[in-house]
């Protein structure tokens, strides 16, 4: 998680207020203590942090307020709005307008990471299915231009440049009018990277600036470099109309939230944020769910969306089947194709609540994802047969060979084979209430009487606890969190698309759990030895 530690501590002052039996002023001060001391080992500026502190003291008055209100509400709820007020600017930044040219120019210092992050934003956006190029405009770093093609090529991006001319404001102009001839919505201009004090550079940026007529610059930073990201975000604002930063390096530093939060104090929005070295990681950002995930409240409303961009409303198919109970291993393995679409493991995580601030780890992240491929390329070695066997652990039980034969092909432990079968039949159980429960399939929102019985969702909820590890189901809150993300997957405008991906998210838990549903590994015979692996 971004700012795991920071979000951990401050989620633990919060938990230790709010535990105190007896709460009063020097409770609330001992709590606004340990947030201040949080923030500012995140380099966050001390007047920053005062005001913070202010803000959230003044909420409350301990002599006036009546006596049956739930004073440690009120203070979750205002340190929750201070810290969105910390890093929010409150600015509308441009938004890109699809079926039109949208040409935005990259400008930052050097070694901020500014041309592998064209190349991320340019592959966010195509990913959307937005026809999305690179120009590149950088003539004073040698190998900027190989750098960027091989970038694009890996990534499959149009991309532009020049080895002869040296005018990098032709090169852009030339590179424009090409993309904007063939109808690209996005156009992303990289130029070169500067320093404060470089005045030639600064003359240079604005020619490019001059040839190209940008909609939006972008303002690229480094988050290494803490709050000291305000005084560069404002030399840059002064040469040039930033409309918008991009926060790079925010997984590996501790000053990123003095980053963040003194680029909100110039007026920029920031409109990224990268979170690794990989192209898939760059994560768009919203105050809001920013500090939920931080604070480990999650972002189910983030996790409907994404799942609604897959399109699954429109697979009939699988509605039907899965409304009559029906699910079988293909159906499956259309789930978790879904899953490794919508990102990297570790986000997708952070948006369940109770599941952010670094619980998996990058290692664990890393061995999660992997579990979920192993069980797409088990599955993979399988006959059509198989996959749309109505009752698979049947068929293998009565046919052994079959174990051997899918290890074999998908180049693994017939144990995992049986792990997979078992963690299917989980699925299958789970889907066959769910084709039980009039209305969850609806095409709209739940209202009024249009609600799924609640004593069906009720079974439901702790169908889906049990598949659980038992310690990602206290991380959720127990019953009643899975009990409040179920509510909110059903009412909150998922559609049937959203709940078509609970298999997936069944998946993603049993890969973050380790093992097969709830936590423990089980065969379903034939699977060779049951030594645990």
């Amino acid at each position: 998680m971004v700012l795991g530690d920071l979000g951990k501590r401050i989620t633990a002052a919060v938990r230790k207020m709010s535990s105190n039996p007896v709460f009063d002023e020097d409770v609330l001060n001992e709590m606004l203590k340990e947030i201040a001391m949080a923030l500012m080992a995140a380099d966050v500026n001390v007047k920053l942090v005062k005001t913070l502190r202010d803000n959230i003291k003044n909420v409350i008055d301990f002599e006036e307020m009546a006596a049956g209100l739930n004073k440690q509400r009120i203070i979750q709820r205002s340190v929750f709005t201070e810290l969105c007020k910390l890093v929010d600017p409150d600015t509308e930044p441009y938004k890109p307008v699809k079926g039109r040219p949208n040409v935005i120019m990259f400008v930052g210092l050097q070694g901020s990471g500014k041309t592998t992050t064209c190349t991320k934003m340019a592959y966010y956006y195509k990913r959307k299915n937005w026809k999305a190029c690179l120009v590149c405009a950088d003539t004073y770093r040698a190998g900027a231009f190989d750098q960027l093609k091989q970038n694009a090529t890996k990534a499959g991006i149009p991309f532009y440049g020049s080895y002869t001319e040296t005018d990098p404001a032709v090169i852009a102009a030339d590179g424009v009018d090409k993309f904007k001839a063939e109808k690209f919505d996005v156009i992303i201009v990289d130029t070169s990277g500067r320093h404060k004090q470089e005045e030639s550079l600064f003359e240079e940026m604005l020619e490019v600036a001059h040839a190209v007529q940008p909609d939006q610059t972008v303002f690229v930073m480094d988050a290494s470099i803490g709050q000291a990201c305000e005084a560069q975000a404002r030399a840059f604002s002064d040469k040039v109309d930033v409309g918008a930063v991009i926060v790079t390096k925010l997984d590996g530093h501790a000053k990123g939230g003095g980053a963040l939060s003194a680029v909100a104090a110039t007026g920029s929005p920031v409109i990224f944020i990268g979170t690794g070295e990989h192209i898939d990681n760059l994560e768009a950002f919203d105050p809001k769910p920013f500090v939920k995930k931080l604070l480990g409240m999650g972002d189910i409303d983030g996790l409907i969306n994404k799942v609604n961009e897959l399109g699954l409303d429109d697979n009939e198919e699988l509605f039907k089947k899965m409304a009559h109970g029906h699910f079988t291993l293909r159906d499956m393995y259309e789930q978790f194709v879904n899953i490794q679409k919508l990102g990297p493991f570790g986000q997708l995580m952070e948006m369940i609540p109770g599941m952010g601030g670094g619980l998996l780890g990058p290692e664990g992240e890393k061995e999660s994802a992997k579990r979920l491929k192993r069980c797409t390329t088990i599955m993979d070695s399988m006959h059509a047969s198989e996959l749309d066997c109505d009752n698979p652990i049947k068929l293998f039980q009565k046919q052994p060979s079959r174990f051997e034969r899918i290890a074999k092909g998908a180049g693994v432990h017939p144990q995992h084979v049986s792990e997979l079968l078992s963690q299917h039949e989980k699925f299958g159980k789970l889907v066959k209430k769910m084709g039980g429960m009039k209305n969850l399939f609806n095409d709209k929102p739940a209202r009024g009487n249009q609600q799924p019985n609640p004593k069906q969702m009720a079974d439901l909820t702790k169908s889906m606890a049990n598949m659980m590890d038992p310690t990602i189901l206290k991380q959720m809150g127990g019953m009643q969190g899975v009990q409040n993300m179920m509510s909110q997957f059903t009412a909150g405008g998922g559609g049937m698309g959203a709940m078509a991906g609970m298999g997936g998210l069944e998946g993603m838990m049993h890969a973050a759990s380790g093992g097969a549903p709830g936590g423990k590994k089980r065969a379903v015979g034939g699977g060779g030895s049951k030594k645990k692996k």
